[in-house]
């Protein structure tokens, strides 16, 4: 399924804003439909909106086209603001 980021970015900063200081369950189902948690795992994970954002970012990261290389390079140039993320995402599976 290809992305239009610049839509999905800009539906996202929409309820962002809506949502004010708390993750609600439009901006969790936001990100629950393109990944493979549902909106309450959203929830739990991500109360904050700040980090709902940035899991936004990297995601975008993740699915844009571009080689490995690429895509770690950039994760490693944001590595401060998607530390939180990726260890969350991992404790999740591990």
């Amino acid at each position: 399924m290809t992305i239009d980021w610049d839509k999905f970015q800009a539906e996202l900063d929409q309820v962002i804003n809506e949502a004010g200081n708390r993750t609600d369950n439009k901006l969790a189902g936001k990100i629950s439909v393109i990944t493979r948690l549902s909106d309450d795992e959203v929830e739990k994970l991500f109360p904050d909106t700040a980090e709902v954002k940035k899991l936004a970012a990297l995601m975008e990261i993740i699915k844009r086209s571009g080689d490995q290389n690429e895509k770690i390079n950039k994760i490693v140039d944001n590595a401060d603001e998607f530390g939180g993320i990726i260890l969350k995402l991992l404790t999740k599976f591990v």
